[in-house]
C-alpha cells in the first residue's frame, strides 16, 4: 500500500521499486472497486425511464413517442442494469490493462528495451491511478445526485463537463466527453515510469506515452467527425 501513496507523492521512487519488483493487483483492485461503487450508486439512484429517453436522445436516435414508450417497458431494471454496469467496468479495465501492456511490450521489443509483459501490467495500472480521483469525485456525485442526473454529468474531471457543456448533438460531443484531463497526469507518470523501467531518455519515454491517448482520441474523433 505504500506504493498507493508514492506513485502520487514520490512517483520515482514508486517506479524505482516497481522496477524491481513489479505489482499489479492493488491498482487493478483500486479501479475496478471504484467504478462498481460508481455503476452501484448512479443505477440504484437513476430514474430508470427518465435514463432510457436521455440514453436515445444522447445517441441522437430518431424515435417516436410511442416506440419509445415500449423500448422503456422492454428494457431491464435499474438493478439489472447496474451489475451488468458494474461487470461491464471491471471487464473493461482488464482488457484495457492488457492491450496496455501488451502496447508496452512491444513499445519495449521495438526500441530494444527489456520490459516485459509483466513490467507493462505494472506500469500501465500504476500510471492510471490519477484517474482514482476522478472516479471519488463522480462517487460522490453519484451518492448525492437527483434521480434525474446524466452519468457523463458526473464526470468533473472531464473537459464536458468541466470547460465546456456541449450539446449532445454537437459533433465534439463524445471527443469532449471522453477527455479526462486526469489523463495529462497518467501520461506524465507512464513516461516517468518508462525511462525508469526502460533507462530510456525522455524524449522517448513521452514518445511512448502519448501513443495511447493520442490513438484513442484519434479514434473518437474520426467516429465523432
Amino acid at each position: 500500500m505504500t506504493t498507493l501513496v508514492d506513485i502520487f507523492l514520490q512517483p520515482a521512487k514508486a517506479f524505482a521499486d516497481l522496477r524491481e519488483r513489479p505489482t499489479f493487483l492493488v491498482p487493478f483492485l483500486v479501479l475496478a472497486g471504484l467504478s462498481v461503487a460508481l455503476t452501484l450508486a448512479y443505477f440504484l439512484r437513476v430514474d430508470a425511464a427518465w435514463y432510457t429517453g436521455h440514453m436515445f436522445a444522447s445517441a441522437n436516435a430518431d424515435v417516436s413517442a410511442q416506440d419509445l414508450e415500449k423500448l422503456k417497458s422492454a428494457m431491464p431494471g435499474t438493478t439489472t442494469m447496474a451489475v451488468f454496469g458494474a461487470i461491464g467496468g471491471v471487464l473493461g479495465i482488464a482488457v484495457v490493462s492488457a492491450l496496455t501492456a501488451l502496447y508496452l511490450w512491444i513499445a519495449g521489443k521495438a526500441t530494444g528495451k527489456d520490459v516485459g509483459y509483466r513490467q507493462g501490467l505494472s506500469l500501465g495500472l500504476w500510471s492510471a491511478m490519477p484517474g482514482v480521483l476522478g472516479l471519488l469525485v463522480a462517487l460522490v456525485g453519484a451518492l448525492t445526485m437527483s434521480p434525474q442526473t446524466a452519468l457523463e454529468s458526473l464526470m468533473l474531471t472531464h473537459a464536458d463537463p468541466l470547460l465546456v457543456q456541449l450539446p449532445a448533438d454537437h459533433r465534439w460531443n463524445r471527443l469532449a466527453e471522453s477527455f479526462d484531463l486526469l489523463s495529462l497526469w497518467s501520461i506524465f507518470l507512464l513516461a516517468l515510469g518508462w525511462k525508469t523501467f526502460a533507462r530510456s531518455s525522455w524524449a522517448q519515454a513521452i514518445v511512448v506515452a502519448i501513443i495511447p491517448s493520442a490513438v484513442v482520441l484519434g479514434v473518437i474523433a474520426l467516429v465523432s467527425g
